[in-house]
């Protein structure tokens, strides 16, 4: 068979990440075009972006029966968070928590639900609130750089995390002696050490720049988009994938790390929630990039 279009070989990931972009482009339904049906909550079933948007007491009811009695090792809840200069100068628009055991996500709209998103209980376990999840020492919880989104979470809305596996200490500790001065941030750790296959790199990088063109200064966006509602595609699917690799990562340095350095990781995340509670805390500048001082010394 014979045609008159000429077919050209893709050559570079960048080149396969163009043409996987444009194909989402095609087949995303975009956030304006007109329903023919009543609309429905934002939810997909499509794999590696299994996840639901919670933005009314109902829907966080039923979510928070599904965060709770889940096993603790491995960790089964993974959490970050979004918003317009996220901090305590800033807002909290998303907070993402990644359920290991099930694969789904749940996206909920702290701009819409305010301080109900924390204190609003579960149907069957009306005694439990996302607030009282993520203050619990007892139930894992696993952030990278938990910083930020402390210092949020404790300016805005009065929690005190506990519990916390910061999954960028994990990554620090699982380096040779001699190269502890520095930390990395969630791209590199993807890059080097998430175990993906090749098209699900592409789908990740595909998704991770549609979402960065659209709330990147740098890239003539805005933050504001977290704040935007109903809140596109784009950027939900970005929100999940955020969290959605997380427990790939862990995996891939748990089995990395000897007791010792165990500890030392969740002695580092507990003082990094308490540092990110004071006064004087930053979440700013070039400091943040440092190691912790006493882990650079360490030769063992």
């Amino acid at each position: 068979m014979s045609s008159s279009a000429e077919i050209k070989p893709v050559t570079s990931n960048e080149e396969a990440v163009d043409l996987l972009t444009s194909f989402l482009d095609r087949t995303t339904i975009k956030a304006d075009e007109p329903a023919a049906t009543k609309p429905k909550p934002l939810e997909s079933k499509s794999p590696g972006s299994n996840y639901t948007f919670v933005d009314s007491r109902e829907a966080l009811s039923d979510a928070i029966d599904g965060l709770v009695d889940l096993p603790s090792s491995p960790p089964s809840l993974y959490v970050d968070l979004e918003g317009n200069n996220l901090s305590r100068h800033g807002t909290v628009s998303i907070l993402q928590i990644h359920v290991r055991t099930t694969g789904h996500t749940y996206l909920i709209d702290v701009l819409i639900l305010g301080p109900l998103a924390f204190s609003t209980p579960g149907i069957l376990h009306a005694e439990t609130t996302l607030k009282s999840i993520l203050e619990s020492d007892k139930i894992p919880k696993v952030f990278f750089d938990v910083r930020n989104d402390s210092d949020a979470l404790y300016s805005h809305y009065d929690i005190s995390l506990s519990g916390i596996h910061d999954l960028q200490l994990m990554a620090l500790a699982t380096r040779n002696p001699g190269q502890r001065r520095l930390i990395t941030g969630l791209a590199k750790c993807i890059e080097k050490d998430a175990p993906l296959s090749y098209t699900e790199r592409l789908r990740l990088a595909a998704v991770k720049a549609k979402g960065t063109a659209l709330f990147s200064p740098e890239k003539g966006g805005s933050y504001a988009v977290f704040d935007a509602r109903p809140l596109s595609r784009e950027i939900a699917e970005y929100c999940v994938q955020d969290t959605a690799i997380l427990p790939r990562l862990w995996s891939h340095y748990d089995r990395q790390l000897s007791s010792v350095w165990d500890e030392r990781v969740r002695d580092m995340s507990r003082r990094r929630v308490r540092e990110s509670q004071s006064p004087t805390f930053n979440g700013k500048g070039r400091h943040m990039a440092l190691a912790p001082v006493e882990w650079a010394r360490l030769r063992d």
